[in-house]
């Protein structure tokens, strides 16, 4: 049985109600009548139930001001809805992602537009279920007109959801982020004419991994003219689209960039660039004044092809990060960029980790870089040899990550590395797969004592199975980790392990971990008593941890490499 101001605001008082909103509020009532069961509601699952019980008590927060808020123009029904997904409402903000969105949902939500007039941002990403029904809500978007963001990652669009939203567009003109990301069915003629579309005022454009083409390529170039502003453009994980650099699709993208004189972030990781198209980016980048941010990385095919960009580098000024992870570069490539770094005067963070060669020319780089300001210069995976370990250890004292996984050098010369760090300055440690010794967790717990760690937040020892019990239960016991929220101690896959002997040591440390949020142990074994006390201990903190049951014939394997090494 509903409030009486609850009845009035759904029957009377307020606007008249289309047929479509009476069929919503059917359902609602036979919800309400219903024996305080939430319904499974198409597909949705763990979804809070809509609180019955204070519809009828009436005084209790939400639904009483919903109630009320009713004949105030319908905010108390905007209040009920969100509060089945699980959200709080929040006029100017509607933050959906992840709540099992279904076509149902996606269409009373349209109904509500009307009720938010101040609405600035809508987010319903990773709702698969809404693939197809987006006509459903681009056509009452002219209702929320001051939109300036809106975000529809990973939902399944279709060509006819592109086509709906492109017509829509001219009826949010304030629209300054636009995110389609993780939707495989976004390329293509549809998206080509909604770029023709896009708003004026647009800064920020995501497109990633939308299986993107050279066609859709010259469409942006088109795009990039008519929008002066954009600051950020994400096409990262688009593998077709730079392949046909001849036919006009990159080429023309490139040489329009120029436009975007406000381009401060340009992300082109895994687009299928080769040398042809770092050529064609190239000539353009000196005009790009504003670029802070350059992603060129998983572009495996440039090997030997940097140089044809290098020389371009040098102006960018003011390039803060420039990404190469794993883009195959050959020594030949490494010694153009290291030529070009010292006109890179604001460069904060260098990428070339993945990349086998970069480990050879380690003391170059570091002579070229601009140490004082440097902040990531992550390596891991780069066949790191002792000298330029050595000559990485100059460039650590401002870092605030450290990344040297699967770099084999490391082991038991890890003291080397932790004397260089000033206290309280690293953020994030990575030694994975290092062959780390005893003494090296020993030199780990005197920098922990030291304070130099103090403000860790992510620790990664993982895939260091060589380090003996006293090592891992002097870390644990070591202290001066209390802002530590994630830490991998697990072993490598096809190994086992019995940490009996420092869990005791772990248990004992929780409390000095206030900040944890998440701990793996992958493969360490443990009895049934010590692994219930460990995930109880956990559990009622809410961390996550990350602990799998290892059978008796993994423990007989040996200690190998994964793939990866």
């Amino acid at each position: 049985m509903e409030t009486a101001g609850g009845q009035r605001g759904r029957d009377g008082g307020g606007p008249k109600t289309s047929p479509l909103d009476l069929l919503m509020n059917q359902i609602r009532r036979k919800r309400a009548a219903s024996a305080r069961k939430p319904l499974g509601r198409f597909l949705s699952r763990d979804r809070p139930a809509v609180p019955e019980a204070a519809e009828e008590t009436g005084p209790t927060s939400g639904v009483a001001e919903a109630a009320g808020g009713e004949q105030d123009g319908g905010w108390g029904r905007v209040c009920v809805f969100l509060q089945k997904l699980g959200k709080e409402a929040d006029g100017r903000s509607l933050r959906l992602s992840h709540c099992d969105v279904t076509a149902t949902d996606l269409l009373e939500l349209a109904t509500l537009l009307h009720l938010l007039p101040r609405l600035e941002e809508l987010d319903v990403s990773w709702n698969e279920l809404i693939g197809g029904c987006l006509p459903a809500l681009t056509s009452h978007l002219q209702q929320v007109g001051g939109i300036r963001a809106l975000r529809l990652c990973s939902c399944r669009l279709n060509a006819a959801d592109v086509t709906a939203l492109g017509e829509a567009l001219c009826s949010v003109p304030l629209l300054e982020v636009l995110d389609l990301s993780w939707n495989s069915g976004v390329g293509g003629v549809a998206l080509q004419c909604l770029l023709g579309k896009a708003p004026p005022r647009l800064r920020e454009l995501h497109l990633v991994a939308c299986r993107l083409t050279a066609a859709d390529a010259a469409a942006l170039a088109g795009t990039v003219s008519a929008v002066p502003g954009l600051c950020v453009l994400d096409l990262s994980c688009n593998p077709q689209l730079a392949q046909e650099v001849d036919a006009g699709g990159f080429a023309a993208l490139a040489s329009r960039l120029p436009h975007a004189a406000a381009l401060a972030a340009l992300r082109l990781q895994d687009c299928g660039l080769r040398p042809g198209g770092l050529e064609a980016l190239g000539g353009s980048l000196h005009h790009l004044l504003s670029l802070r941010e350059l992603d060129l990385s998983c572009n495996k095919s440039l090997a030997g092809g940097l140089k044809a960009l290098t020389p371009h580098l040098a102006h960018l000024t003011h390039l803060e990060s420039l990404d190469l992870h794993l883009c195959r570069l050959t020594r030949s490539d490494l010694e153009a960029l290291i030529q070009v770094l010292p006109s890179m005067v604001g460069l904060t963070q260098l990428d070339v980790s993945s990349n086998q060669e970069a480990g050879g020319v380690v003391e170059q780089l570091v002579a070229a870089l601009p140490l004082p300001q440097m902040r990531r210069l992550p390596l891991n995976s780069c066949s790191l040899n002792r000298d330029g370990f050595t000559a990485l250890a100059l460039a650590v004292p401002a870092l605030l990550s450290v990344d040297v996984s699967w770099c084999k050098v490391v082991g038991g010369r890890l003291a080397l590395l932790l004397d260089a760090l000033q206290p309280s300055v690293v953020l994030e440690l990575r030694l994975s797969s290092c062959d780390l010794t005893t003494e090296d967790l020993r030199h780990l717990a005197a920098a922990c004592r030291r304070g130099v760690l103090s403000s860790l937040r992510t620790l990664d020892v993982s895939y260091n199975g060589s380090v003996g019990e006293d090592g891992w239960s002097a870390l644990l016991a070591a202290g001066g980790l209390a802002s530590l929220q994630d830490v991998d101690l697990s072993l490598r896959p096809l190994t086992s392990a019995p940490c009996s002997a420092w869990l005791p040591a772990l248990l004992r440390a929780l409390p000095g971990l206030p900040a944890l949020t998440r701990l793996a142990a992958q493969r360490w074994t443990a009895g049934p008593r010590d692994r219930e006390q460990l995930t109880h201990s956990l559990r009622k903190r809410g961390v996550l941890l990350e602990w799998d049951v290892v059978t008796a014939s993994s423990s007989e394997a040996t200690n190998q490499e994964s793939p990866e090494e």
